[in-house]
């Protein structure tokens, strides 16, 4: 066990010489004895890097995801308030069953199956917008930024105008430098903006997941509160876009790096975006969780009371689960499941659609502009390291006419 001073903190620094990669420290912990660091929050928590341990902390139902998700590098949070009605990210046993319930039956392979042609259309409409101009884009906010983004808008109801609005309250969500007064303030206004949503909706349901979510609770005498509903709404907009978004933009960039893998992207694109998801990760600081009874985690018993933190870039890039993980292959054999979307109960409901805006649009923009290449040298990029979902700030790109 690590004694108190020699204690590393979080989060930990990437490597500038790779910045996809996760910190090299990594690497380190995963052949040594589980590992306790210091977090932002004020706490300190057992760093759980194997990808077997991942999985097993992220499967045991004795795992509380009451801190979650990564409330643990947030200064400001509070992981041990109570939990919000409402917050499938956060809710144990059968309060997070009956919400995950509702959600599920808006993302069903049949449902994400029947928004592909939309997503098709949508990414052939930004190329055309962008491959207009005079031959230079940022990748980010012409591209990457808004096909998510609308996408969301449109499964959830959520109208196109304000997508600018949720967008920049979103930033603030997810920034871990924010102040707890600009935490706040971004809440409370995405949270106005969905309660009057909602409001609407309850007068005049519309074919969209959030009036399916109210008209299915009021049939089966079920129904969701106001409260539950902006929670609830809080976390699948938020997560509905910027996940995506930063995989999308990070995509481009390691394919620009590997250009001799773009043809492997064309031809099987779902293999391709797995191993993208596996090698990318992009939840950069791992998923807490809260230990309610003792457990052990590999070789070692975890108290209960414990916090943890399951990294899921260090479970992605494991040699014992992924032989030469810290290398982009899409002929890898057999390869087992990644953790990108965490695992067990908690596990990413928006996943299969994630999986159709990648495949569509690395597939559309490599294939109709096979001459893209960066406007800028790799050396001039900033990268996101202060937000819970790593990216790139800004991605400038060009092409030959």
């Amino acid at each position: 066990m690590t004694a108190p001073s020699d204690m590393p903190g979080l989060p930990m620094t990437r490597p500038a010489s790779c910045p996809v990669d996760p910190p090299e420290d990594y690497a380190k912990f995963r052949g040594a004895e589980l590992m306790k660091v210091r977090c932002p929050v004020g706490m300190d928590a057992w760093l759980v890097t194997r990808y077997a341990d991942v999985r097993a902390v992220l499967s045991d139902r004795t795992m509380s995801s009451r801190g979650a998700s990564s409330l643990h590098v947030n200064p400001y949070a509070g992981p041990d308030e109570e939990v919000h009605p409402g917050s499938v990210i956060q809710l144990d046993g059968e309060r997070h069953s009956r919400l995950r319930k509702m959600v599920l039956a808006e993302f069903t392979v049949r449902r994400v199956k029947a928004m592909r042609e939309y997503v098709r259309e949508l990414v052939g409409r930004h190329l055309d917008a962008m491959l207009a101009r005079p031959g230079t884009a940022d990748l980010v906010q012409d591209f990457a930024l808004p096909i998510p983004s609308l996408v969301i808008c449109e499964l959830l109801g959520v109208p196109h105008a304000d997508r600018e609005r949720f967008q920049r309250q979103s930033v603030a969500l997810v920034s871990t430098d924010r102040t707890a007064e600009q935490s706040r303030q971004a809440r409370d206004e995405l949270s106005g903006y969905l309660a009057g949503l909602f409001t609407d909706k309850q007068r005049d349901p519309q074919d969209d997941v959030f009036s399916r979510m109210i008209t299915r609770g009021e049939a089966t005498g079920d129904p969701l509160t106001m409260e539950e509903l902006v929670i609830l709404g809080l976390s699948l907009l938020v997560a509905g876009h910027e996940t995506t978004a930063n995989m999308i933009a990070l995509s481009v960039l390691v394919l620009l790096e590997h250009p001799e893998q773009r043809d492997v992207v064309l031809r099987t694109p779902d293999r391709a975006v797995e191993e993208l998801l596996r090698y990318l990760s992009v939840v950069q600081f791992g998923v807490l969780r809260y230990a309610t009874e003792d457990v052990a985690v590999g070789e070692h018993t975890v108290k209960a009371g414990d916090w943890l933190v399951a990294a899921l870039n260090s479970a992605n890039r494991d040699e014992e689960a992924f032989p030469g993980a810290d290398e982009l292959d899409f002929h890898r054999e057999s390869p087992r499941p990644h953790l990108a979307f965490g695992f067990g109960a908690h596990q990413c409901l928006g996943q299969q659609l994630a999986r159709v805006e990648l495949q569509e649009t690395l597939t559309q923009l490599f294939s109709r502009v096979p001459s893209l290449r960066l406007a800028v040298s790799p050396e001039e990029l900033e990268f996101k390291h202060n937000t819970l979902v790593y990216g790139v700030r800004q991605l400038p790109i060009t092409w030959s006419r």
